[in-house]
C-alpha cells in the first residue's frame, strides 16, 4: 500500500512539471506551396517526440494566407488557426496593426540562448520592443538557377557573367541558339521582386534599415530600376507570374531564373524530369567589382494569441524552426534555407547535389548569406509596394522621361500615403 501511494504521488509531481505525459492537442497551421510540403516533412521527426500532437498543415497560397490572416485580425483572432506562416517582408504590417492578435514567444519558452541562434537581419522585423511575435524560419539568398544544356549550346560560361551588361549580352546568345528560349522571366504586373533583388545588392530599398525615411529615390534604386528596365526592353526579361515560370522550367522555354534559394526546391520538385540539366550562379552586379548578395523572401512562424494550444504549438515552431533535425529536413526535402545558423554548418551543405549536376548548390548559395545587406519591408509594405508597382508599369510604358523621375513620384506618393520623410 506505501509503495502505492509513493508511486501514485511521484507519477502526480511529474504530471504537475508537465514531463510525464505528453501534452495532447490537434494544431492547425496555414502555409503556401513548397512552405506547406516542407512543415508536412518535418511531421514524422516531430511525431516521435511528441506522438499525442496531431498537426494540419493547410495550403492556402500566399496570397490567401495573408488576406485572410489580415482579416482574421481585425476581427479580434477569430477564425485563425494555431500557427501561421507570415514573410518577414510583410510581418511588420501585422505588428503594427495587430499588436494583440499573436502570442508573445517569449511567454512561450522564445529564450534569450534560442533567440541568439539566428542573425539578428531575420529577428528584426519579427521583434517589437520586449516582444517576439514569430520566429526566423527560412532565408532567400538570391542565386541565378540556370539550364546548363541551354548555356553550353550557346557558348556560355555562366562564371563570365559578371554584371547584368554580361546577363544580357549572354541571354541574347542563348535565345539565338536556343529558339523559343527567353533568358529570364519576371512578373511585372503583380510583382516588385527583379527591382528588389538587384535594389537590395546595391544596399537600397523602399525604406531605410531603421525605418524612418524613404530611400526608394536614392541612386542605387534608381540605378536598380533602370536596369531592369533595359533587360526587359532587350527581351532578357519577358513577363511571366509564378505558375507561367515553373511552366516554362518544365517546358524548357526558359534558360534561367533568379529568386531566392528556396526556389531550389520549387525547380527539383516540380521539374524532376530535368535532373541533372540544372545548376546556381552568383547573382550578376552593377559593376564588375561591385556587390553579388541579395535576399528574395523567407518567412517566420508565429502562433496565434486566440489558440488553445499555444503550449503545444509552441513545441511544434521549436522543433521546425529551431532544431538542426527539422531545419535540415526541410533543406533536404524541399531547399528550405535554414536561418538557424547551426544548421547552416550542418554537412548536407557541402553535400554535391545529384539534381543539380553534382554541384554543391548548398554551399555556392549559402556563401552569400553574411554579405546580404538588411532590408525593411516596415508596417508601410502594402501602401510602398502597391505605389511602386504602378509607378514601374508607368515608367515600362514610357510615362516617365528616366528612372529618377518615376521613384522620385513613387517617394512622393509614398510618403502622402505614410507620413514618413523622404531620405535626403
Amino acid at each position: 500500500m506505501r509503495f502505492k501511494l509513493l508511486a501514485a504521488t511521484a507519477a502526480l509531481a511529474l504530471l504537475a512539471s508537465g514531463s510525464a505525459f505528453a501534452e495532447s492537442a490537434n494544431l492547425t497551421i496555414w502555409s503556401w506551396n513548397v512552405a506547406a510540403s516542407a512543415l508536412k516533412s518535418t511531421l514524422p521527426g516531430f511525431n516521435k517526440q511528441f506522438p499525442d500532437i496531431k498537426v494540419t498543415v493547410e495550403d492556402l497560397g500566399n496570397s490567401q494566407v495573408f488576406d485572410k490572416t489580415l482579416a482574421a485580425c481585425a476581427a479580434g483572432g477569430d477564425g485563425l488557426p494555431d500557427i501561421v506562416s507570415i514573410e518577414n517582408f510583410e510581418a511588420e504590417i501585422f505588428w503594427s496593426r495587430f499588436p494583440d492578435c499573436f502570442a508573445n514567444l517569449k511567454e512561450l519558452g522564445y529564450t534569450a540562448d534560442i533567440q541568439a541562434k539566428f542573425p539578428d537581419f531575420k529577428r528584426t522585423e519579427l521583434e517589437v520592443g520586449d516582444v517576439a511575435y514569430a520566429m526566423p524560419w527560412d532565408s532567400g539568398p538570391v542565386a541565378v538557377f540556370y539550364r546548363r544544356d541551354m548555356y553550353e549550346k550557346a557558348g556560355v560560361d555562366p562564371s563570365t557573367i559578371s554584371t547584368w551588361d554580361d546577363f544580357i549580352a549572354a541571354g541574347k546568345k542563348i535565345s539565338a541558339a536556343n529558339p523559343g528560349v527567353v533568358m529570364a522571366q519576371a512578373d511585372f504586373n503583380g510583382d516588385s521582386e527583379w527591382f528588389r533583388m538587384i535594389a537590395n545588392e546595391q544596399g537600397c530599398g523602399y525604406f531605410s534599415t531603421d525605418g524612418q525615411n524613404i530611400t526608394i529615390n536614392q541612386p542605387a534604386c534608381v540605378a536598380a530600376l533602370q536596369k531592369v528596365k533595359e533587360m526587359k526592353d532587350a527581351g532578357t526579361l519577358t513577363a511571366a507570374n509564378w505558375d507561367e515560370k515553373i511552366q516554362a522550367n518544365t517546358a524548357g522555354k526558359a534558360a534561367s531564373q533568379l529568386y531566392g534559394g528556396w526556389y531550389e526546391g520549387t525547380v527539383r520538385s516540380t521539374s524532376p524530369d530535368l535532373k541533372g540539366k540544372w545548376g546556381v550562379y552568383r547573382m550578376p552586379s552593377l559593376t564588375a567589382d561591385g556587390p553579388h548578395a541579395a535576399n528574395l523572401g523567407g518567412s517566420s512562424l508565429a502562433i496565434s494569441a486566440t489558440s488553445a494550444n499555444k503550449e503545444a504549438a509552441w513545441k511544434f515552431v521549436n522543433y521546425a524552426l529551431g532544431t538542426n533535425e527539422g531545419q535540415v529536413t526541410m533543406l533536404k526535402e524541399f531547399g528550405l534555407v535554414p536561418s538557424l545558423l547551426s544548421a547552416e554548418k550542418d554537412p548536407f551543405v557541402n553535400e554535391p547535389q545529384p539534381y543539380w549536376g553534382g554541384q554543391k548548390v548548398w554551399a555556392d548559395i549559402l556563401a552569400t548569406l553574411p554579405k546580404i545587406v538588411p532590408s525593411r519591408g516596415t508596417a508601410f509594405q502594402s501602401d510602398a509596394e502597391g505605389i511602386f508597382k504602378a509607378t514601374q508599369a508607368k515608367f515600362f510604358a514610357g510615362g516617365y522621361p528616366d528612372a529618377k523621375a518615376a521613384l522620385d513620384d513613387a517617394a512622393k506618393q509614398i510618403a502622402s500615403a505614410t507620413g514618413l520623410p523622404i531620405a535626403q
